[in-house]
């Protein structure tokens, strides 16, 4: 599609739904970025509620780091005069199961309204890691660290518990919400997605939850005139193979994201891994390929599902939106480097 005038140049079997495997993110990342705008924030709490307890309130942040929220909170119980505490902690923000419908798997946690790193095990920033298995409960262990290191007993246990009515005594943003789609779509970063997609519900007034979530984000999308003929949403990641969009919404949202009319979409072609060069797609092309360091796209990878959606320039300057689908390909390279081939021919001379 022809950016600029929207016009269709070319088209095959466009309007039919498949796996689309992570590009289901370029989807969220628009319902999330024209409900919220790119200036909000997921905000972690601590607050005391009565006593000697306090509580550590989740905010749905996957990105959540301890030490500052530590400082803050323990600063703040000596200028009360409070040097011992009991920790709850409370994932309210959320609703619903945690567990993703594939089950336990190594590329996203449980999604839960609590977590520190994403639950990550490891040291590793992104793609596959073990994951805690409760994570929300690590947090809060993990918090009780930091805070004895700043020299707060902590005592008992650390129950879940609710942080309502509480007096906040300090609080943690995330990055603004630009920045998270951004890393979402660089990295393919699952937990972010989930977590997205949970605001999209809460800001949609549904629940915030993997059956909320499916129903706020395709509403958002009609508000933009996005076409979602046979689409079907499970969850914000695009883990689950019952997802289904076609091309044409693909590349509809892409057009979109990269029309000046709408520069509150501009963080999903920031975000977007650069071919040879950066994220998801700094090992997809040959470096002499036409359209290395020119197309801008998300990748889709599921076993038996390859997808690649996204932005290319050609040498007249002329900026198009493409996504090309393929199921049950016999081999992962072979179909990648199909879609590579594809994708840089809209890049050629």
């Amino acid at each position: 599609m022809d950016v600029a005038s929207g016009q269709v140049l070319y088209d095959h079997d466009s309007g039919r739904a498949s796996a689309p495997a992570s590009t289901t993110k370029l989807a969220t990342s628009v319902a999330a970025l024209g409900l919220l705008g790119d200036a909000h924030t997921l905000t972690t709490t601590v607050v005391a509620t009565g006593g000697d307890r306090i509580v550590l309130v989740g905010g749905g942040d996957p990105t959540l780091t301890l030490d500052g929220l530590a400082a803050d909170t323990a600063a703040a119980l000596r200028a009360r005069g409070e040097t011992s505490v009991h920790l709850g902690y409370d994932t309210s923000y959320y609703s619903g199961p945690d567990l993703h419908p594939i089950g336990v798997n190594d590329n996203v946690a449980r999604v839960t309204a609590l977590m520190v790193d994403e639950a990550r095990l490891d040291a590793s920033t992104n793609g596959p890691a073990p994951r805690a298995a409760d994570p929300a409960r690590a947090a809060a262990q993990a918090f009780a660290g930091k805070l004895r290191a700043r020299g707060i007993t902590v005592t008992g246990g650390y129950e879940e518990t609710s942080g309502a009515g509480g007096t906040r005594l300090a609080a943690h943003h995330s990055a603004p919400l630009g920045e998270l789609v951004e890393k979402m779509l660089t990295d393919s970063d699952n937990d972010l997605a989930e977590a997205l997609a949970r605001e999209v519900a809460r800001a949609s007034g549904q629940p915030a939850s993997f059956a909320g979530a499916a129903k706020a984000i395709p509403a958002a999308l009609r508000q933009y005139g996005v076409p979602l003929t046979h689409s079907v949403f499970t969850d914000g990641s695009g883990l689950n193979r019952e997802d289904a969009l076609s091309p044409a919404t693909l590349t509809r949202i892409l057009a979109l994201a990269a029309s000046p009319a709408h520069p509150e979409l501009r963080p999903v072609v920031d975000g977007l891994p650069i071919a040879a060069f950066t994220g998801t797609l700094a090992a997809r092309f040959p470096s002499d390929a036409p359209g290395a360091g020119v197309v801008r796209a998300k990748t889709g990878t599921l076993t038996g599902t390859n997808t690649i959606a996204g932005l290319t320039t050609t040498p007249s300057g002329r900026t198009l939106a493409f996504s090309f689908m393929t199921q049950h390909a016999p081999s992962t390279p072979s179909a990648e480097s199909a879609l590579d081939t594809l994708a840089s021919a809209l890049s050629a001379p």
